[in-house]
């Protein structure tokens, strides 16, 4: 894992010195619409700073919600079925990295569904909904929110507007109802289809365009990020405020990118969409190895119970009983093994280390290895009992072996005692 140790790290892995310097460093100079966003922030207002405080021009509001809705997913026969209906479907890539330096292990299908009218505190929008889906069985619906014109405090306001409306659009059955419409479409190329209660949900609230332009520090200087990633209102201490802004990136000067659990916040003026990519993947990741969390943690307690049945049997049929079960074991251990392999191969990263440390950050921060390490650890335990059954039914049926042996003895000597 690559970690940050305080300087900015060049894509070609070559190390750099970091693009910011804190305000009052010898040789840090302030243009004057920084010095203006600079003086906003410390509390050092004038009549002009009233004005200061930038307008979003170009950007977005991306609600995400994931589903795990089959055991995998045929993408080739997902891409011919769409194809049939004329709907237009694409294989996704990151739009600009060389599949060499980042790519997707089996790169999923997007899929436009058209426009989903939502109110967000009485105002009615239309968002743009889209589907994408993944090898391993996920499914992200994505519903995007345009934002133009807006300033930054309003911005802030429409990002928490739409986290509210996320949860309405769960209760009134919107988000159903969109994962149905994808069911309709590509049916035939879910493998064992099966809607499960596991579900993920992520914000992020993207800016390509203010009305000047600003560099990343001074943005930060600027503005107040805090508001927007926490999505409270009241003032938050000091440590929490450190904790939120943590994961900060950037590798050109005028571009930003900083993480949260929920939410995150990206400024990137030459429009890529990278960096939502490779978030949206993290969250596949964690809505899959979750899913298979609890089904061991469900399959535990059966395995438990049919191992007892099976050892309460009649001793003739305890073999066989032991044998069936062993398969049974066998086959789930192997198809949750080749299942959380392709999910752990969603992403290949080798060259591009910028992205890298953001996707290995973001798996950080959704405690997806934490939920692979336990799910290895069930999957030892089960590997473990399919071991100790197979070693109890070879046994057993060495013992049903001995007897008969012993019978058949017995059997030659009273034939040969009673013969004439």
């Amino acid at each position: 894992m690559l970690t940050d140790m305080g300087v900015a790290v060049g894509r070609n892995g070559a190390t750099r010195r970091p693009e910011r310097q804190p305000p009052g460093t010898t040789g840090y100079h302030h243009s004057q619409p920084d010095m203006l966003c600079y003086r906003r922030r410390h509390g050092l207002r004038s009549q002009t700073m009233s004005q200061s405080e930038p307008l979003i021009t170009a950007g977005a509001i991306v609600a995400l919600r994931l589903f795990d809705v089959a055991y995998a997913i045929d993408l080739a026969r997902a891409e011919t079925l769409l194809a049939e209906q004329a709907r237009m479907a694409r294989r996704s890539r990151l739009s600009a990295t060389p599949p060499k330096a980042m790519a997707f292990g089996v790169a999923p299908v997007a899929v436009g569904l058209g426009p989903v009218v939502v109110e967000l505190d009485g105002v009615t929008i239309e968002a743009a909904a889209t589907a994408r889906l993944y090898d391993f069985g996920a499914m992200t619906l994505a519903l995007h929110v345009p934002v133009m014109g807006m300033p930054w405090a309003g911005f802030v306001h429409r990002v928490n507007a739409v986290d509210r409306c996320t949860e309405d659009l769960l209760t009134d059955g919107t988000w159903e109802r969109l994962l149905e419409q994808v069911r309709a479409l590509v049916g035939p190329a879910l493998i064992r289809p099966e809607m499960s209660g596991v579900q993920e949900d992520y914000l992020i609230g993207v800016v390509h365009a203010f009305d000047r332009t600003l560099t990343a520090a001074a943005l930060q200087d600027c503005v107040d990020l805090v508001p927007l990633l926490s999505g409270e209102q009241r003032p938050l201490s000091d440590s929490a405020r450190q904790d939120l802004l943590r994961q900060r990136f950037s590798y050109y000067t005028d571009d930003l990118v900083v993480l949260t659990w929920d939410r995150a916040f990206i400024y990137e003026p030459r429009g890529d969409s990278d960096v939502m990519d490779i978030l949206e993947v993290a969250n596949a990741q964690l809505l899959e190895m979750r899913y298979y969390d609890e089904l061991l943690d469900d399959e535990l307690p059966r395995m438990y119970d049919l191992v007892a049945r099976a050892r309460r049997a009649r001793p003739l049929l305890t073999s066989r009983r032991f044998a069936h079960l062993a398969r049974r074991l066998h086959t789930l251990v192997a198809e949750v093994t080749e299942l959380t392999e392709r999910v752990d191969n969603a992403l290949q990263v080798t060259e591009d280390v910028y992205l890298a440390r953001i996707y290995a950050a973001a798996l950080e921060l959704f405690r997806v290895p934490t939920v692979n390490a336990a799910v290895d650890r069930k999957l030892a335990i089960i590997r473990d009992t399919y071991s100790a059954l197979y070693d109890e039914s070879s046994a057993s049926r060495t013992e049903l072996m001995e007897f008969l042996i012993l019978i058949l003895i017995m059997a030659e000597i009273v034939i040969a005692l009673v013969r004439p």
